[in-house]
């Protein structure tokens, strides 16, 4: 195995102090440094293939130097691209990021929660937040740093980063509108979570300010974020009997479900029936047809999550983080079409 390089060996390549060095090499103690000192110890470092020593840094700093994350399903594609974006920028700061999958489960998150707590993880971000927890409510008190990401909870004061819902269900109705459209359905997510509420409401916002009334016999809520739920819900507005043109799904795995009973009733898609998704998970546009659904930035909120949890680590209580909603766009494609 080879020899680590020390922070020494660092310091006498850059021809500075191994105390200037450190300070060089922490992202928190850089500004300490001037700029070409800094220079010539990352150059340094990069040359020697330095790496630090977080274990050490952690005892004369009573840190882990690590930072829990928590996922409802990790099989659903929305994630990865979410937990890539925490990951790089927690790395660039020598963070390491620890990973948990509840599996919708609640007794399985309080148990990764005291898990993480019990590592001494340096901050928790959730992608796992109900409108209102109680557990997030402990974490809040206990003074841990917390980020919220794609969910919010009912107290806002939470730092989160999500996408702008309400924003993003108007581009989805706005489109149909302008295609011909009138007779719009919604199949929403859980109405417990945030993301159901805010995309459910912005629906109800989005068709007024539209001039279009919401007939509540076109409105049924999945059970969950899935193919299976969305289809059920779908199914159930069908044995309504009221007429429609189009479907907005709370998210892509719900409008699978749409898709799966609308060839199942013979109906074509984006001919008989045009369907919006929202996420624009990967392999969207690789269904048969393509579906048009709202772009959130995946990665670039996983990005902003960790911007968030180091500024909260950094402690400057006079610049505390803010909950940030970045901008969708909407991909149309072949499952959204005029009017017949």
């Amino acid at each position: 195995m080879q020899r680590a390089v020390t922070l020494r060996e660092v310091a006498d390549q850059a021809g500075v102090h191994p105390s200037t060095a450190s300070r060089a090499l922490n992202p928190a103690t850089r500004d300490l440094v001037n700029e070409g000192t800094t220079e010539r110890v990352m150059q340094a470092a990069k040359d020697l293939g330095y790496r630090p020593n977080s274990l050490a840094r952690g005892l004369k700093t009573n840190k882990t130097f690590s930072i829990g994350m928590l996922l409802p399903d990790l099989t659903n594609p929305l994630f990865p691209p979410i937990v890539r974006g925490v990951e790089d920028v927690l790395g660039t700061a020598d963070y390491t990021l620890i990973l948990g999958n509840t599996d919708n489960d609640a007794e399985r998150e309080s148990h990764l929660v005291t898990s993480m707590l019990n590592r001494r993880v340096d901050g928790l971000i959730l992608a796992t937040a109900h409108r209102s927890t109680p557990a997030i409510d402990d974490l809040v008190e206990s003074g841990l740093p917390l980020v919220l990401v794609n969910r919010t909870v009912d107290d806002k004061s939470v730092p989160s980063v999500t996408s702008d819902d309400h924003a993003g269900i108007g581009l989805a109705v706005r489109h149909l509108v302008e295609l011909g459209h009138t007779r719009i359905a919604h199949v929403g997510g859980p109405q417990h979570l945030s993301t159901g509420l805010d995309r459910y409401q912005g629906f109800v916002a989005w068709m007024k300010i539209m001039g279009l009334d919401v007939d509540p016999q076109l409105v049924s809520f999945a059970d969950w974020y899935h193919e299976d739920p969305g289809a059920k819900a779908f199914w159930s507005i069908l044995d309504r009997r009221a007429d429609f043109t189009a479907v907005i799904a709370a998210n892509d795995l719900i409008a699978i479900g749409c898709y799966d009973v609308l060839s199942d009733t013979g109906r074509s898609i984006g001919g008989d029936v045009s369907v919006v998704g929202y996420n624009d998970m990967p392999f969207a546009d690789k269904l048969s047809p393509p579906l048009t659904t709202v772009q959130i930035p995946h990665y670039q909120i996983g990005v902003r999550a960790a911007d968030l949890m180091l500024e909260l680590l950094d402690g400057d209580e006079g610049s505390r983080p803010v909950s940030i909603k970045l901008t969708p766009t909407l991909a149309v494609r072949a499952s959204t079409g005029p009017t017949v």
